[in-house]
């Protein structure tokens, strides 16, 4: 398994991990997600293939507060092999490098599954509520995925 950032070839794969994890919504636009991500810390945006397979991604991002963690996910085939943990480990490396003190993300409250896999890699509940407004949802929606 190779941990390495996205190249513009990878686009449809990833776009099928994503696809294949359930990690989009009616109201995504992953291809824009992507254009946006490569405009800014490309380098954050990470895939984990095996064989010259792109079977894993997560994207991360530095504001200067705070890390964050989007679109993490592992094709079902290859899950529990170690591929999330050592992508999270990678994304936690560039962000700590970039001075980043801590991490947040976001799970839906009903994914059970992936509040344990955080857990076991040393996340916890911030006893927090998140929440979100939609500044441009023409412009997401807008574009094509």
């Amino acid at each position: 398994m190779l941990i390495r950032t996205y190249q513009a070839t990878d686009l449809a794969a990833v776009l099928a991990v994503w696809e294949d994890c359930h990690l989009l919504r009616s109201w995504s636009n992953p291809e824009y997600d992507i254009a946006v991500k490569l405009a800014f810390q490309p380098e954050l945006l990470l895939v984990a293939a095996c064989d010259g397979r792109v079977v894993g991604t997560v994207m991360a991002g530095y504001e200067g507060h705070r890390g964050w963690i989007n679109y993490l996910g592992v094709l079902p085939a290859y899950r529990r092999r170690g591929i999330a943990s050592a992508l999270m480990a990678e994304a936690e490396r560039r962000l700590l490098r970039l001075g980043a003190p801590k991490i947040n993300l976001q799970i839906r409250r009903d994914n059970l599954d992936v509040q344990v896999f955080y857990a076991s890699q040393g996340y916890s509940d911030d006893e927090v509520i998140g929440w979100g407004k939609r500044l441009a949802p023409e412009q997401r929606q807008g574009m094509s995925a």
